[in-house]
């Protein structure tokens, strides 16, 4: 029984060794696949890369490919621009990736113009629900020119094969754009974006933060019939200081407010002119309202501070403790805690 089966198509040689299991095109061991076991390799890809990626690995392993193949054909046909027609089409549609044709050449500068009817691709791509376009094939066969050749070229789609075109008609030219160029620009954009989403999600917690810190920074408690407590804590700036004297004089109405207790002892010793400023305008406007502010929470360094640089706060009743504060604005009410 022959083991071995010997055939040419087109010139091209094809040999079966079925004791080894091994198959040669024109010398080179091949693989065959099947169209619809290539369309599960390459939606694999595409599930587990995303689709922008999947196409730069499509566009890079077919260039790559094509440049082993445009070096092997060179140096065993010693292919040049003159015969590169009809090597194209001899090698390439007996191994079934479909008709292909240089309809376009310049010579000089080393245009084609190639005519692609029904590739692998092209077959693969419609047996997918979603209509898709062929980009491995294309970028294939810029790699084979820049293997034959010795420099790179790159290709431009002009219209691809459909009910109405029947060719998918490419462009191919010298370029100093390459696939590595590719790979870095998607690189790039994968790190911008990738940028840009950590950059949405501090807005996105910076903004909940700064919301947090509006409802902390300035709670107004009520404490007994009229009194209400409206504790400093930390450094005020210029957002802090209008949310608290905004929250605070809209509220007093609400608690009938007669008496604000500010409470200063979360601020220690750590009053800024800008803080002094905070609780004067607050007490000059509440004072407007008919409501007295009386300052709590006062350290001795506090007291100190209040002293020597910030006299403004002097006309303020100020009190050691919330506690002396809470009595003291019921003994200006005429009360008292029995």
């Amino acid at each position: 029984m022959e083991m071995q089966k010997d055939l040419i198509v087109g010139g091209v040689e094809l040999k079966w060794d079925l004791n080894s299991g091994q198959v040669l095109f024109e010398g080179g061991d091949v693989v065959f696949f099947w169209v619809s076991a290539m369309k599960t390799f390459f939606d694999t890809i595409n599930e587990i890369t995303g689709e922008e990626a999947t196409n730069l690995v499509l566009e890079a392993t077919g260039f790559r490919q094509g440049i082993i193949v445009g070096e092997g054909f060179k140096e065993m046909k010693e292919i040049n621009t003159s015969n590169v027609v009809e090597w194209l089409s001899n090698t390439y549609v007996p191994a079934g990736w479909g008709y292909v044709s240089v309809e376009e050449m310049n010579v000089n500068t080393k245009n084609f113009t190639l005519y692609i009817q029904d590739d692998w691709e092209y077959k693969m791509n419609k047996l997918g629900s979603e209509e898709k376009q062929g980009i491995f094939v294309p970028a294939h066969y810029a790699g084979v020119f820049t293997g034959l050749f010795g420099s790179n070229f790159w290709y431009k789609i002009i219209k691809y094969q459909n009910e109405s075109n029947p060719y998918t008609v490419v462009e191919y030219f010298p370029s100093v754009m390459s696939i590595q160029q590719n790979i870095r620009r998607l690189a790039s954009r994968q790190e911008d974006k990738h940028i840009q989403e950590l950059e949405s999600l501090v807005a996105e917690k910076t903004n909940m933060l700064q919301d947090l810190v509006k409802e902390l920074s300035s709670p107004m408690i009520p404490v007994l019939e009229g009194i209400v407590v409206v504790p400093l804590i930390g450094r005020y700036d210029e957002n802090r200081a209008e949310d608290l004297i905004n929250n605070t004089l809209n509220n007093l109405p609400k608690y009938h407010t007669r008496y604000v207790l500010l409470d200063l002892t979360g601020l220690n010793k750590d009053i800024s002119p800008y803080t002094a400023e905070l609780i004067d305008k607050l007490g000059s406007a509440a004072r407007l309202l008919g409501v007295e502010v009386i300052l709590v929470g006062i350290s001795a360094e506090l007291a100190m501070v209040i002293t020597e640089t910030m006299t403004r706060l002097k006309k303020y009743e100020c009190l050691q403790t919330l506690q002396h504060g809470i009595y003291y604005a019921l003994g200006k009410s005429g009360k008292s805690i029995v």
